[in-house]
């Protein structure tokens, strides 16, 4: 068998089919599903599907609700806080640095998914915007060269994006500040200082994003206490 034919294991291949429907939103906080419904969604056996449920866990991805049922955590402000301290603590360092060694086939890759990522917020494609915002942070911190902060990395977004495609869903994304076009530019211009600072206004503008959600709904959840 040829190295560039090997398949994936079942249960990493199961893995990243479950993280993605948590990154990109597919799974909503709080939402049960079961683990024969995902066996089915997903064509795949119960004993990968565990597996990846187990690790996804760990990770607090998912938690168990018994009844073979598990959930997207459900975001809290508390929780909130504690992440966007910690998105800001690294990623912006973390643009910073690959800034300092990203080649140019990867500034024009990144272009490319800035590219799409436009698209999908002309058409209103949250999903679509959601990938691609991914794609371009990730990029950039990758170049990095730092695979234990890119791994905490991912997991805190792990806990953010179904939130965030909850906030976009209901509020759209035509209003949001390009700051991936002004971290284009200081890429152009080779200002490592600038792309961090881009990136840092860009993780505040989700995290602010995901806070007026929390806010309203804990308003609205109020006023109905209120009322009855």
């Amino acid at each position: 068998m040829e190295v560039g034919n090997l398949k994936q294991p079942a249960h990493l291949r199961v893995y990243k089919l479950i993280r993605d429907m948590i990154l990109y939103g597919e799974l909503a906080p709080g939402e049960a599903v079961t683990i024969q419904g995902l066996t089915n969604v997903l064509g795949a056996g119960m004993t990968p599907v565990r597996e990846a449920i187990r690790r996804l866990t760990s990770e607090g991805a998912l938690e168990f609700m018994g009844n073979r049922r598990v959930c997207v955590p459900v975001l809290t402000e508390a929780k909130l806080d504690e992440f966007a301290f910690a998105r800001l603590a690294i990623e912006p360092q973390l643009a910073r640095w690959g800034a300092e060694k990203i080649g140019v086939s990867k500034v024009y890759e990144l272009d490319m998914i800035d590219r799409a990522l436009n698209s999908a917020i002309a058409y209103g494609n949250v999903r679509e915007y959601l990938i691609h915002n991914y794609r371009f942070h990730m990029t950039i911190y990758q170049a990095a060269g730092k695979p234990e902060l890119l791994n905490m990395v991912e997991r805190l977004w792990l806990k953010t994006g179904p939130s965030l495609r909850m906030m976009f869903g209901r509020f759209g994304t035509l209003n949001l500040i390009d700051m991936h076009q002004q971290a284009m530019a200081a890429l152009r211009d080779n200002r490592p200082d600038k792309v961090e600072e881009a990136m840092r206004e860009d993780i505040l503008q989700g995290i602010d994003t995901i806070r007026s959600g929390l806010f309203e709904a804990a308003e609205r959840k109020d006023n109905l206490i209120k009322i009855s």
